[in-house]
């Protein structure tokens, strides 16, 4: 290998290793972020209420529901 073919590789390896690094900082940063539920209730059969669970904000099971 020549000095080109070396110096085109390690820029190509530097470029890749950088976006992996970006790739992972703002994953790892999403996974941190706080989600927050409108505070919806949904009265149940029986009488009770539940409300709305992270990170989805779906309803939770109403007592006896899977």
């Amino acid at each position: 290998m020549n000095k080109k073919q070396s110096k085109i590789i390690l820029i190509v390896l530097a470029v890749v290793l950088v976006v992996a690094a970006v790739f992972v900082y703002y994953s790892c940063r999403r996974k941190n972020e706080a989600v927050f539920c409108t505070l919806d209730a949904k009265l149940c059969p029986d009488g009770s209420y539940v409300g709305r669970v992270a990170p989805d904000c779906e309803f939770a099971a109403c007592p006896g529901e899977e």
